[in-house]
C-alpha cells in the first residue's frame, strides 16, 4: 500500500491512497491542476482513481470536486449529510447526478483490494467521517478535522499501519494570535482542530509493534509551523505513558501545497 497526500492545511487537503491494483484519493479540496501534478509524481492519472471519499463538505475538502469530476466521472462517496453539503454548494458547478454514493457510517466499501472503513467524527459540518484503508494485513488511516476524541475514535484507529493525523494548531499561538474570539472559540472546541498536544496524546492511544509511518497534517498556516508541531508531538510520544518513543516510528510533516513524499508499507 501507499499514501500520499497532495496537499494537507487550511487551505486545501486532498489524501492519495493506493494498492497496486487499486487507488483512491480522500478529499479533493485543491484544484484539478495540483491533483493531477501530485498523481504524476505516483506514475498515476485521473484515469486511474476508483473512488474520492469524502470527509465532510468545508471546501477546503471539496473544492476541486466540480472540475475533478467533470473531466471523469469519478464515483464519490460520502454521508448523505456530506453529500447533501457538496449538492448545495453554488462553487463547484453542474456535476454528474449519477457520482454520487451515500454511504453509513461504521460501515465497509469495498473497491476491488481496498476496504474503506468511515467512522464519525466531532466537526462543526453536517454529517463528517473519517477513513481507514485496508488492502490485506496494512492498514492506513486519516483522521484531521476533529475538535475531540474518544474511545470511539481510537478503537477505529487501533492497529493503523501507516496514520495521516491531525495536528491543526499550537494552543498558545491561537490563543494570543489575530483571530476574532467566536473563531478561536470554534478551533478550540469539540466540534474544531485537534492541537499539536491533543495530536501527540491521541497517537499514544495507537502506538503498535505494526505501526511503520506518522504523517502530522491540516497544520494551521497562522496558528502552527512545522518544526513546533513535530517537536510537541515527539514530546507527548516521549512522555508518553507507553513503552515506545517517537524514535521508534518514522514521523514526518505534510507540506501545505505541494504533495509529500510517497509512504509504501
Amino acid at each position: 500500500m501507499r499514501m500520499m497526500t497532495i496537499a494537507s492545511g487550511s487551505s486545501g487537503n486532498c489524501i492519495y491512497i493506493g494498492s497496486n491494483n487499486t487507488h483512491i484519493l480522500i478529499d479533493a479540496g485543491v484544484s484539478k491542476k495540483k491533483i493531477i501534478e501530485g498523481l504524476k509524481a505516483a506514475d498515476l492519472s485521473i484515469d486511474d482513481i476508483s473512488g474520492i471519499f469524502v470527509t465532510h463538505e468545508h471546501s477546503d475538502h471539496i473544492k476541486g470536486l466540480g472540475v475533478l469530476t467533470r473531466k471523469k466521472e469519478i464515483p464519490i462517496y460520502a454521508t448523505e449529510g456530506t453529500l447533501k453539503g457538496i449538492k448545495g454548494s453554488t462553487s463547484l458547478g453542474e456535476m454528474p447526478s449519477d457520482i454520487f454514493n451515500p454511504i453509513n457510517a461504521d460501515h465497509d466499501i469495498y473497491i476491488d483490494d481496498l476496504c474503506i472503513h468511515s467512522f464519525r467524527t466531532s466537526h462543526d459540518a453536517n454529517e463528517p467521517t473519517a477513513y481507514t484503508v485496508t488492502c490485506g494485513k496494512n492498514k492506513m488511516g486519516v483522521i484531521t478535522d476533529l475538535g475531540k476524541y474518544d474511545d470511539y475514535i481510537i478503537d477505529n484507529l487501533k492497529g493503523t499501519t501507516s496514520i495521516l493525523i491531525e495536528a491543526n494548531h499550537d494552543i498558545n499561538m491561537l490563543q494570543v494570535g489575530s483571530y476574532p474570539y467566536y473563531l478561536k472559540q470554534r478551533i478550540l472546541g469539540d466540534k474544531g482542530h485537534l492541537s499539536n498536544e491533543s495530536s501527540g496524546r491521541l497517537l499514544c492511544e495507537l502506538l503498535n509493534d505494526d505501526l511503520k509511518s506518522i504523517m502530522l497534517g491540516h497544520l494551521s498556516k497562522e496558528n502552527n509551523y512545522e518544526r513546533l508541531a513535530y517537536e510537541t508531538v515527539r514530546l507527548e510520544l516521549d512522555m508518553g505513558d507507553n513503552e515506545y518513543k517517537a524514535s521508534d516510528f518514522a514521523m514526518s510533516v505534510a507540506p501545505r501545497d505541494i504533495h509529500s513524499e510517497i509512504f509504501e508499507i
